[in-house]
């Protein structure tokens, strides 16, 4: 016993002294060469970026909508059941220093031949035609680490579980961002179908006022069926406001984990209900904190610890499986011990010699994985940059072009009234009319397009830039 012992603390001190020569190189982030500020700046505060979305969207009812995004979307669901997955695995990583132990129990009768010799002995010394045997063993297994691939297997768990948990974040962000630009694209059909309403009533009263001069021989019918043309044209933006009104609102139910159904919100389309304020000259490495570009580099995290493991796979493996238990021909006598008693060490030292050249392609493979991701990781962040810059430069023209084209409404609305005026004096054509209103109508289409991009390009700014904290 003592010589077992004495077999077991050299082994313990071996794996000890040979679990400092860790294999895996330790992580050092890619250099990304992120520039100071982006293309475009705006003059807006630092702070601003960490507004939580309750309070970047104030329209309460868009509130209520991406509550229910968040909780019963079903991309979303997968995502959490990803990550729990993952947990387990990450927790199941940290053991990997721990040994195992079995135990095993078992009862057995084997008949011999009566010509064989083991047959014989049996008839002889048990009297009996068969031979019982009755085992109980508890196993211990442990493989030193001596590389360190318990470590580096904890560290590509972590990373993964740290990816999914980011990239989870990442979804719900995005989930946010599309709620919203739905939510303010009904809006914007809303609002095309008031303006078609207007224009049919506007051209109602043009088309009476033509049809009484027709009839009074001073037009002709040219100008009566310009006018019907004219109503007809919109009359024609009703059915496709609705169409895509009800288009819309079954996009969005099943954006919010339910079925289609009509969606409930403030008839007003105003840009002001989402939060006006961002960084003036964000630094760029403020993007550090999106949720994706989180998840890239934690992808770079874990091949880094899977390139050490395929590299530890090409060298030795120490383990040593002691065992204890109780043997024995009879079952009255089982457990009689010490007589029954059973004990067993052995130590296994694994080296792997021809395995045509498998493990060190493994490896190989393992680090242009890394190389892989690190690249990737440097275009996640080259994009989040374009993303940024993109949505700065579309809200910053688009504030210029509201100002343009609310005079262009001003001068086109007086021009549709001084029309009229002029028509019923006798000094402008049905025709100026006409196309004084079709201009109106146009531009009056522009603006909520262009409020709609608007709202996009500051929605899409703020996902950006990584989204709020809850």
């Amino acid at each position: 016993m003592k010589r077992v012992l004495n077999y077991i603390i050299v082994c313990a001190v071996v794996s000890v002294v040979l679990s400092s020569c860790a294999v895996g190189k330790k992580y050092q982030r890619p250099d990304l060469a992120t520039p100071d500020t982006y293309r475009t700046t705006m003059a807006l505060t630092g702070d601003t970026v960490l507004l939580p979305w309750r309070a970047f969207f104030k329209d309460q009812q868009l509130v209520t909508l991406i509550n229910q995004a968040l909780e019963k979307n079903k991309d979303v669901a997968v995502a959490v059941l990803n990550m729990e997955q993952l947990e387990r695995s990450f927790k199941q990583a940290k053991l990997g220093l721990l040994p195992t132990l079995d135990l095993s129990v078992g009862a057995s009768r084997i008949y011999q031949s009566k010509n064989s010799l083991n047959g014989s002995l049996s008839q002889q010394f048990v009297g009996s035609s068969y031979l019982d045997d009755y085992s109980a063993t508890l196993s211990l297994s442990w493989e030193a680490d001596i590389w360190g691939k318990a470590k580096m297997q904890k560290d590509a768990a972590r990373a993964n579980y740290f990816m999914q948990r980011e990239n989870l974040s990442a979804l719900k962000t995005r989930i946010i961002a599309q709620v919203a630009q739905a939510y303010y694209n009904l809006l914007a059909l809303d609002e095309q179908l008031k303006v078609a309403e207007r224009n049919i009533v506007l051209s109602d009263s043009t088309l009476r006022m033509i049809q009484l001069q027709f009839q009074a021989a001073q037009v002709n019918s040219l100008g009566v069926e310009q006018a019907v043309a004219q109503k007809k044209t919109a009359e024609l933006l009703i059915p496709l406001a609705k169409q895509n009104i009800a288009i819309q609102e079954n996009a969005l139910s099943i954006l919010c984990g339910d079925y289609p159904k009509k969606i409930a919100r403030n008839f007003a389309f105003k840009t002001a209900d989402i939060g006006e304020v961002f960084p003036d000259g964000v630094p760029a490495k403020l993007l550090s904190r999106r949720p994706d570009l989180k998840a890239a580099e934690y992808a770079v995290v874990s091949a880094n610890a899977n390139t050490g493991l395929a590299k530890a796979a090409m060298y030795p493996s120490l383990s040593i499986t002691p065992s204890i238990g109780a043997n024995s021909y009879q079952f009255n006598n089982w457990f009689d011990l010490p007589g029954s008693l059973v004990k067993n060490i052995g130590g296994n030292l694994a080296q792997p010699i021809f395995r045509k050249k498998e493990l060190r392609t493994n490896y190989e493979v393992a680090k242009l994985e890394q190389q892989k991701s690190a690249e990737q990781f440097r275009q996640s962040m080259m994009l989040a940059v374009g993303e940024v810059s993109d949505a700065m430069v579309k809200s910053s023209h688009a504030t210029e072009r509201m100002v343009l084209i609310g005079e262009k409404k001003v001068a086109l609305d007086k021009a549709v009234k001084n029309a009229l005026l002029l028509y019923r004096s006798g000094m402008a054509t049905y025709l100026e009319v006409i196309v004084a209103q079709n201009n109106a109508l146009q531009n009056e289409l522009d603006v909520i397009s262009l409020q709609k991009e608007k709202a996009d390009a500051k929605i899409e700014l703020y996902r950006a830039l990584g989204g709020g904290v809850e």
